[in-house]
């Protein structure tokens, strides 16, 4: 892409290590990140501590920098971008943040960041039907124009990207390291689908590692692109329960989809649905709770449910069982009920979990 005349000072304003909020507060001050650098230290003083009112400095001169000329490469490649918060596509929702990043790095188009969105996250050892659960919201969703935002990570998350990408409202990847790498590398090819259709997002300049540190930040910004929130499955110690809070304190909807009281990936979306979260069966109910304004000729489709009568499936229920348990619920020998199993799971009707369990599929 061509570069912006104002892609290097941005890139000399954040390449220098500052927080969020004292980047806000220096361009309010200053009116512009040229202003910045090119303030005396005396008066960068009086706002910073004089070892970073020094380095704030250098940066405005600073010939022989490996760091900018490496983004500046970057940015030359094609689909690759710079947003900031002086462009008129940087995602007005962000600015509901106190400490909104003053740039974004962007791999794919710009314009998912300011559709109506729906966030979505959940567990990273989802279990198999979180995981189709996950999907199908997602996808239903997007196919009525949402855009599905979530954090790349594995589990949950990856299933809410590849649903999203079924629709026409196709998805956006907010990552809490450098666009330079992805992480988990098992989602190599998913980031390259979501590039070609959709978004990947960072705050993070190249280089940038997965610490833990970072995905906090992700998280509050994954719950501001979105009208509002959806967990899918959550230990009462996940993340998500995080991200769903962040999106309650900006004023965003918060959904959860309820579970067996057995499982610990249902504890967190039952915790969040006591705190007050909408609880919801079908991607319909999203919708009718949000209201946004769509893509024409696009309608929420609610999420399909399997209508099944077989009579091991009744016996089975909801909730994980191992194969003597189901024998004597169903007075079927383990052989016999063996190859039913087996059939049923190559029919999509049935997980079989570790420790030889098996759970019913939605």
């Amino acid at each position: 892409m061509p570069l912006n005349a104002d892609a290097e000072t941005w890139l000399r304003f954040v390449l220098t290590p500052l927080s969020c909020r004292i980047r806000l507060k220096l361009l309010r001050e200053f009116g512009s990140p040229q202003a910045v650098l090119e303030s005396r230290v005396g008066r960068l003083q009086d706002m910073l501590e004089p070892k970073l009112a020094m380095m704030l400095a250098d940066a405005g001169c600073r010939s022989e920098w490996a760091e900018l000329a490496s983004h500046l490469a970057w940015l030359s490649e094609p689909g690759n971008r710079l947003l900031t918060l002086a462009d008129a596509a940087y995602p007005a929702s962000l600015l509901d943040l106190p400490d909104a990043p003053a740039v974004l790095f962007i791999k794919g188009d710009p314009a998912w960041l300011s559709r109506p969105a729906l966030a979505l996250v959940g567990s990273r050892q989802a279990t198999p039907q979180g995981l189709e659960n996950a999907e199908a919201f997602a996808s239903n969703l997007s196919q009525a124009g949402y855009t599905v935002i979530s954090g790349m990570a594995a589990g949950i998350d990856a299933a809410a990207h590849t649903g999203g990408l079924a629709g026409a409202g196709s998805t956006v990847a907010v990552v809490g390291t450098g666009l330079d790498r992805v992480y988990p590398a098992s989602n190599r090819q998913l980031a390259h689908r979501i590039v070609e259709c959709g978004a990947m997002v960072s705050e993070f300049p190249l280089g940038y590692p997965p610490k833990a540190e970072h995905f906090p930040r992700r998280n509050r910004l994954i719950a501001a692109l979105g009208l509002g929130c959806l967990v899918v499955e959550a230990t009462l110690g996940s993340g998500s329960l995080i991200t769903a809070r962040q999106a309650a304190d900006l004023g965003r909807e918060v959904f959860a989809i309820p579970g067996s009281i057995h499982s610990p990936q249902s504890k967190g979306c039952h915790r969040l649905i006591k705190e007050g979260a909408k609880l919801v069966e079908s991607a319909q109910d999203i919708h009718d709770e949000l209201s946004a304004p769509l893509l024409p000729g696009l309608k929420p489709v609610a999420l399909k449910q399997r209508n099944n009568e077989d009579p091991i499936l009744l016996q089975m229920g909801w909730d994980p069982v191992d194969l003597d348990t189901l024998s004597t619920r169903t007075g079927t020998g383990a052989d016999v009920l063996g190859a039913v199993l087996l059939t049923l799971e190559l029919d999509g009707l049935i997980a079989v979990l570790p420790g030889g369990r098996y759970q019913r599929k939605g």
